[in-house]
């Protein structure tokens, strides 16, 4: 039988679904070097929502984290998802250009790239532009659920993918959507069409059924599989490795993977879970309304506090239903980032507004402009777009037109000829404040489990309810804890 390659994503995607992308640069260090050993295909770093998430609230520099990785990780390729740069607005060529360059300089070899629509032109821009900075392109197909994503749709855009000449393809199935039947269908259209391009799988676990589509897709002869390590597989995040390695082994293929070798990283990252108050991912139970508003897993979580804030927490179950609503209105867009958002986001305003479209968001009517896509324009309801647009704030929007600086210009306008690459790209990104506070911020150092006994003493007697004070003497050290209340 084959042989099974694979992609880890634990630490990239693993703690993006599942906590919420905190895991810091010290905690990657200290498993760098054993994933690098392990044989995988490739290892996902980030993507550039990490970039502002580890300036923002890790305080932490995203190339040097880059940098630090890739002097561990040296017989792996790193690789960087590539889609939207800064998600909801508009990217001119130059800054998308600039991110991927960045994040070559730093250390990253491969790019997994997006577009939301499934887009030739975008996949065209996108690849042209990390085969200029000597970024290896990967092309997502991203999987969807509606009328309009039929297998002969698929046929199609695979196709389109392959005729760029990119080395490779994936499957990307973002919401879970995927079935077992499904991928049966999906996965023979695609090698069909592939031109002989090798093809990934990458599903997420959110209806609980990642696991058994990646079984499904080796069968069929795919042999580059996406996972994660436990603590930081299943639950919204990719298929455990243990997993998938060990049921294609049983199928009779053999993993090209160090399982052993690599037990030891499952159980660090277990270990961090625990002490920082993590998740830690579990099997998810199957849930058929996920194929109906198709809304990821982490989204739905800030779709129920939008409602609580204005004191509709209890009707979270309605707004996903009006979810499903939105999404048709819209022409059935793809649940990825940031079309997602935007029928989320719409569903939940229907639902506190008490009627559909009364109020609408900036990037519905953006959508409905055609700025998101030509696509998005053409497959909206035409009574909705016309709702829509029959607006004051529509004829406003209207009359953007996007700037499409050159590299000069937006360096003179965020800094001056002297700002550096990487710098110019944060300052695009985030505002000085976040930057500066980043910048006073102590450097990474590798996150370390190992404990003095005294400090472990004191951490076990801190988690006693029945204890209010603590007080630890000794020749150079004095500890006092008292617990508020």
């Amino acid at each position: 039988m084959s042989e099974i390659r694979f992609v880890d994503t634990t630490i990239r995607d693993g703690h993006q679904s599942l906590w919420a992308e905190s895991m810091t640069t010290g905690m990657m260090l200290s498993v760098a070097d054993r994933l690098d050993a392990a044989g995988f295909d490739a290892i996902e770093l980030l993507s550039g929502s990490h970039v502002k998430k580890a300036v923002r609230e890790l305080k932490e520099d995203p190339w040097e984290r880059i940098r630090l990785v890739a002097s561990r990780v040296t017989r792996t390729p790193l690789r960087v998802i590539v889609g939207r740069v800064k998600t909801f607005e508009f990217n001119p060529r130059c800054m998308q250009y600039l991110f991927v360059k960045c994040m070559a300089d730093a250390g990253i070899r491969q790019a997994r790239i997006s577009d939301e629509w499934n887009n030739l032109e975008g996949w065209k821009l996108k690849v042209g532009l990390c085969r200029e900075v000597g970024l290896e392109p990967v092309l997502n197909l991203i999987y969807s659920v509606s009328p309009k994503h039929t297998p002969e749709y698929y046929a199609e855009r695979t196709r389109q993918a392959a005729s760029l000449g990119v080395p490779r393809l994936c499957l990307k199935d973002p919401g879970g959507l995927l079935t077992p039947d499904t991928t049966r269908a999906l996965v023979s259209v695609i090698l069909e069409n592939a031109n002989g391009i090798p093809v990934e799988i990458h599903s997420h676990c959110t209806t609980g059924l990642g696991p058994l589509n990646c079984l499904e897709a080796i069968e069929l002869g795919i042999t580059i599989v996406n996972t994660a390590l436990p603590p930081l597989a299943d639950g919204s995040s990719l298929p455990s490795l243990f997993n998938v390695a060990e049921n294609a082994r049983a199928l009779g293929h053999e993993p090209a993977i160090d399982l052993e070798g690599l037990r030891s990283v499952s159980e660090q990252l277990t270990r961090i879970a625990e002490r920082e108050g993590f998740p830690i991912g579990r099997p998810a139970e199957y849930r058929y309304a996920q194929y109906l508003h198709q809304i990821p897993g982490g989204m739905i979580s800030n779709l129920g506090h939008q409602l609580r804030v204005v004191g509709l927490g209890d009707r979270l179950a309605e707004a996903l239903t009006e979810t499903t609503r939105v999404r048709r209105d819209l022409g059935y867009p793809i649940m990825v980032t940031p079309l997602s958002q935007f029928v989320g986001s719409q569903a939940a305003i229907n639902v506190i507004a008490g009627e559909p479209y009364k109020e609408v968001t900036d990037q519905v009517i953006k959508y409905a402009l055609g700025q998101f896509g030509r696509e998005a324009a053409e497959a909206m309801d035409p009574d909705v777009r016309d709702k829509v647009l029959a607006r004051p704030r529509a004829r406003e929007l209207a009359a953007w037109e996007p700037e499409e600086l050159s590299l000069e210009e937006m360096r003179a306008r965020f800094g001056g000829p002297g700002t550096s690459d990487e710098e110019l790209m944060l300052r695009w990104l985030l505002t000085e404040e976040e930057i500066a506070a980043m910048r006073a911020a102590p450097p990474p150092s590798e996150y370390t489990l190992a404990r003095h006994p005294l400090v472990t003493l004191v951490a076990e007697l801190a988690k006693r309810k029945d204890i209010a004070h603590i007080e630890v003497a000794k020749p150079g050290v004095s500890l006092t804890l008292d617990r508020p209340g």
